[in-house]
């Protein structure tokens, strides 16, 4: 009878639990929740600081055996809630709509047990006619947040979620984005992928919106590496996007993988939408595999083996985006078989105004300068850093002189832009350069070393056909440092060295005679052709003090002439100021040799000779012919005075060691200005080979 006595107990306490079960389940089932919908909108609407309202029926009943449950799950009971014409309202200031969510029926299957410790446990969510209107701000601000209660003490968990027909609007005033869409069940093959189709329509930066796609419409979110598919697509204008691949792992929305189809205007209108800076560009189209993964709260972002073209060039390779503080990070390295520099023109204010008329932009360049003045735009230098390799096999300059095999390294930090290197081939020969660029202050300093070498002579000239057969090779290095926000105002205040040499070879006899105005022997080589004429070497370096480019020396020695140019080039004003005094180491007859000048602006230039000395030699025919003979009109015209060649030794020496110094604009400025400015009369002459 002692024995017996626990047993009783704990089959009562067993009993009075199913009996409460049992009035639990009797409740449920039989009670009207239509009288508790007042109570229930009037704490969501306490708690998210909004109207919510259940205006249709609400109801609770029982499901059995639920199909997406394993294990003993699969055969507990459990609530399911369904509610019809549910709305949550939206702030009174938004034009997106009056309800931000308007749901024709929701059904919610709750597990029971996890309510005990505050946690919703929602095993099914069955979504029919969803409609919602949202809208954000410029400031920020947008219509999902509600009032902020603190952390909450509950814990929601969303098992399985279908949807079915439904409509949407979203409103970025940020980005000036009004995008709707339309979405209705699929049936039949299609079904088999996809659930969803949606028709997309709108307006983007004033271009109207189309497109449209395709979707999964059941969500499980139970399942760990669960492939969502989505394929869409949209055109705004001139941008237009196509997407086709799986989001992974929805239920913490962990990782996206899409093939990827972009094109548009210009790279620059994807800062908006992206927030990763990128260049403005002509048009442009591209095709790659877009990656996503979550780290965190943050996303990383992965755009591989993607191809593309930009203008008429092409672009290969991966980039990757990684969220960091303080700045988040670009990296990658992308190839090109041609890139063309006038499309890369607008990155640096170098585009035409032809260029921006395409791209229905205002035209920026004044007629008559040639310098780019297009401002760089540095508040955006900050968005994010940078470290991006590049190589190119061909980088078109102009149709007549391509850059070739270019390679260089890009990296941006807190506002420093670098190009280091930056090499690549050019006629014949090679360039390599260093940039710098550093915008941490409203004036940009820009700094940039450059060095040439093994440059061919008849590669420069490929459409002087009078050069084609001259030889020789020019060697050159300049160092240059300015400050500005344009190309033009970097040059224009840029101060520095530059010095350049060409060994022996040969270069026309036309074009020596036509810069000394022999007209005897320019008619000659015109009736009866062309010759090569010995160069024993070219020398020439120039002192760049704000922005004036002084000729410290620039003389050129051959088997027939010596030529010497003095003056400047101002990149300032682009004026030129520039003087040709030949003088050749022979008898010439009629020769009306006199200096040239090199006068007028980068854009028109006016190249003659002096007025003076010419008029003097004709004022001297004339004056013999009318008093002696018209014989004696040739005397001034003949040329028998004989110059000294340049001793090629000490001024190649000389002018390299100009090169060697400009690898520091500063200190080569420094040294320079204290030795004296030579030229062909005090440079030590040597024998001539004839």
């Amino acid at each position: 009878m002692t024995k017996s006595r626990p047993l009783n107990i704990f089959l009562a306490i067993v009993g009075f639990l199913v009996l409460l079960l049992v009035a639990v389940v009797i409740f449920i089932l039989t009670f009207d929740w239509n009288r508790a919908k007042p109570y229930i909108n009037n704490k969501v609407s306490e708690s998210i600081g909004r109207e919510f309202a259940i205006k249709g029926d609400l109801s609770v009943r029982f499901k059995w055996k639920e199909p997406n449950e394993t294990g003993w799950r699969h055969y507990v009971p459990r609530p399911q809630i369904n509610a019809a014409d549910v709305h949550i309202a939206n702030p009174e200031w938004t034009k997106a709509g009056p309800q931000l969510v308007s749901v024709g029926n929701v059904a919610a299957g709750i597990h029971l047990l996890p309510l005990l410790h505050k946690e919703a446990h929602i095993s099914d969510l069955a979504v029919e006619r969803l409609a919602v209107a949202a809208e954000r701000r410029a400031d920020g601000t947008n219509t999902w947040t509600f009032k902020d209660n603190g952390p909450s003490e509950w814990e929601v968990n969303i098992d399985r979620v279908q949807l079915s027909e439904g409509t949407a609007r979203y409103i970025d005033r940020g980005i000036d984005l009004d995008v709707n869409a339309k979405a209705e069940t699929l049936s039949g093959d299609e079904a088999k992928i996809y659930g969803l189709r949606f028709i997309l329509g709108g307006t983007y930066r004033d271009a109207k919106i189309v497109g449209g796609g395709k979707t999964g419409n059941v969500l499980s979110l139970q399942q760990d590496h669960l492939k969502f598919p989505i394929q869409a697509n949209a055109a705004a204008g001139k941008n237009k996007l196509a997407l086709e691949g799986v989001i992974t792992d929805p239920r913490s929305l962990a990782g996206i993988d899409l093939n990827m189809s972009l094109a548009g205007a210009s790279m620059a209108d994807l800062y908006t939408i992206t927030g990763v800076l990128l260049p403005a560009t002509p048009p442009y189209a591209t095709r790659g595999r877009l990656v996503g993964k979550k780290a965190g709260a943050d996303w990383n972002w992965a755009y591989r083996n993607f191809t593309g073209t930009v203008g008429g060039s092409d672009l290969e390779g991966t980039l990757e985006y990684s969220v960091r503080k303080p700045r988040p990070l670009l990296t990658g390295a992308v190839q090109s078989k041609q890139l063309r520099l006038e499309d890369l023109g607008p990155t640096i204010g170098a585009d035409s105004n032809e260029d921006k008329a395409a791209r229905g932009q205002k035209k920026v360049q004044p007629n008559g300068k040639a310098l780019p003045v297009e401002q760089f735009n540095t508040e955006k230098w900050d968005a994010l850093d940078a470290d991006v390799k590049f190589t190119g096999k061909k980088l078109v300059r102009t149709a007549d002189i391509p850059f070739t095999d270019v390679e260089t390294h890009i990296r941006m930090k807190d506002k420093v832009l670098t190009l280091t290197p930056l090499n690549f081939g050019m006629a014949g020969g090679t360039v390599t350069s260093n940039i710098r660029l550093d915008g941490r202050n409203n004036t940009i300093d820009a700094q940039m070393r450059a060095a040439a070498r093994h440059l061919k002579i008849k590669q420069l000239f490929p459409k002087l056909e009078s050069m084609q057969a001259s030889v020789g090779e020019v060697n050159a290095d300049v160092a240059l440092a300015g400050k500005g926000n344009s190309v033009s105002t970097m040059l224009a205040t840029s101060d520095g060295e530059l010095g350049a040499t060409v060994s022996d070879g040969t270069v026309s006899k036309f074009i020596l005679e036509a810069a000394g105005l022999n007209v005897a022997n320019l008619v000659f080589v015109k009736l009866f052709g062309d010759k090569q004429v010995e160069l024993n070497c070219g020398a020439g370096d120039f002192v760049v003090e704000r922005g004036n480019a002084q000729i410290r020396r620039f003389v050129v020695d051959t088997d027939e002439a010596v030529i010497n140019v003095t003056g400047s080039v101002n990149l300032a004003t682009e004026q030129l100021d520039l003087d040709v005094k030949p003088q050749t180491k022979g008898a010439r007859i009629i020769t009306l040799r006199t200096p040239l000048y090199a006068k007028g602006t980068f854009t028109d230039p006016k190249v003659g000779p002096h007025v003076g000395p010419l008029a003097l030699k004709g004022g001297a025919a004339v004056a013999l012919a009318s008093v002696v003979n018209p014989l004696a009109a040739l005397l001034p015209l003949i040329n028998v005075s004989k110059v000294e060649p340049v001793n090629c030794a000490a001024a190649l020496a000389d002018a390299t060691r100009t090169r060697n110094l400009a690898q520091s604009p500063s200190a080569t400025r420094n040294v320079q200005a204290k030795k004296p400015v030579p030229d062909a009369q005090n440079v030590t002459p040597v024998p001539s080979k004839k």
